[in-house]
């Protein structure tokens, strides 16, 4: 399986502050659906971060996403160790196929493909 990147989800209720923030970081917006922004570097732009005030189809808002090759492998791998599932395997209406798995340290993870 490969890693293709790795986005921190800040919980934000100021995301023009933070547009403008990251901005002068050299960040740009690359995604917005109102109740999450995303802001990567147009020189790498697997470097990004993203803003959200609440996931739109999750009972919780994730700490990181982390986007994967083969998001079906990675939920299987993730069930057969034991893993907490917070959120199941689903297409979402955006284009992502994905789901939320606590890691060992209580983090949220968001485990996502694009469809």
């Amino acid at each position: 399986m490969t890693v293709r990147r790795v986005v921190p989800n800040v919980q934000s209720e100021t995301v023009q502050e933070s547009r403008e923030f990251y901005g002068l970081l050299g960040f740009e917006e690359v995604m917005n659906h109102g109740w999450i922004m995303t802001m990567a570097s147009p020189s790498s732009p697997a470097a990004q971060v993203s803003f959200t005030a609440g996931d739109k189809t999750a009972p919780v808002t994730p700490d990181m996403s982390v986007e994967v090759d083969d998001v079906n492998a990675a939920y299987a791998a993730m069930r057969g160790s034991g893993a907490e599932i917070l959120h199941p395997l689903q297409d979402e209406e955006w284009g992502v196929r994905r789901f939320f798995v606590r890691d060992p340290n209580g983090r949220v993870i968001n485990v996502l493909g694009h469809r």
